[in-house]
């Protein structure tokens, strides 16, 4: 059991909030802290939007009287158990920030940078004793989706990445926990194949964003959500599994199928983009669509409970 109770969350934007849902579902103390005082708004309609999906999925209640929004970063930091930072995606924002984190807590707390592909040795290389630094990745929403990577950075030591390891699992998320730091991570790593194969298939006129959409929400999509790669293209192979999956298309590798190297982002190829998704939207407002969102998330994350049982022998 994690023995954290008192968490520092450190910028209140989309992830920082997620965070802050996430812990006050489970009943942490959050001290909140941001540069953007106006966001302070934002976290408390946040909570008020999604209080729905999280007593669906957890079966609790957001604690709002465990919430304390600072005006000072030490004040936010003094007497936290965990600190999650979640500010600009910027090596010098980052390692600056966490400088300052690093002095205002104490030594043996740990700090996690909520950075989606940055690597820890770089974010922490100013941060007082760094063997307690890690990257802590989640996926948006936060407060819904149970992944987090866990990075390590060449200082860090094994008994802070345990500690974090069971402080996750005390907010009921799955911790993926990474061998060595690794530029993107992992899930982001895949994430950016599959959207850079879609901006060359958009800017070369072979198909649009909703297409695209289509092609992964009605088909692997699907079966990802339950397997992901790999199981599934075990399964691809019949009862031989992926030693016949390999040996039938294998030989597929060599075909120039995909092109890993990003288009350039052009004005038009924006364009497609932007013209694209909003007429997917069909006039939706982001609110509406996170909404339906969460919803499906919720009802789709308790029926796999049931089924990946059979698979994982959890």
């Amino acid at each position: 059991m994690s023995k954290i109770k008192t968490v520092g969350i450190v910028g209140t934007g989309v992830i920082g909030t997620g965070w802050i849902i996430r812990n006050l579902a489970h009943n942490k103390i959050v001290h909140a802290y941001d540069q953007n005082k106006n966001l302070k708004n934002y976290v408390l309609k946040e909570i008020k939007r999604t209080s729905k999906s999280i007593k669906k999925l957890f079966g609790k209640k957001i604690l709002i009287k465990n919430l304390k929004f600072f005006n000072s970063l030490e004040k936010a930091l003094s007497n936290v158990d965990f600190v999650q930072e979640s500010v600009l995606e910027n090596y010098k924002v980052k390692t600056d920030l966490i400088q300052k984190i690093s002095k205002y807590v104490k030594s043996n707390v740990i700090i996690s940078s909520s950075s989606s592909g940055l690597l820890p040795s770089k974010i922490f290389s100013k941060c007082k004793n760094p063997q307690r630094g890690i990257i802590g990745h989640p996926f948006n929403p936060a407060y819904l989706l149970p992944a987090v990577e866990i990075v390590p950075g060449k200082k860090t030591t094994r008994k802070f990445l345990l500690d974090a390891n069971k402080y996750y699992k005390s907010i009921s998320m799955r911790p993926i926990m990474l061998k060595k730091e690794l530029p993107g991570y992992l899930s982001d790593r895949l994430q950016e194949a599959l959207w850079r194969e879609g901006l060359h298939i958009i800017n070369e006129n072979y198909a649009t964003t909703q297409e695209l959409d289509r092609a992964i929400e009605d088909g692997p999509g699907l079966r990802y959500s339950i397997m992901g790669t790999f199981l599934t293209f075990h399964l691809a192979g019949g009862n031989a599994g992926m030693k016949h999956m390999l040996k039938q298309f294998g030989p597929a590798l060599k075909l120039p199928w995909t092109k890993l190297k990003a288009p350039k982002l052009t004005n038009k190829l924006s364009d497609k983009l932007i013209s694209g998704t909003k007429k997917q939207a069909k006039g939706k407002s982001i609110n509406m669509l996170s909404n339906i969102r969460d919803q499906y998330l919720v009802d789709v994350l308790k029926i796999r409970k049931k089924y990946e049982n059979k698979i994982r022998n959890r």
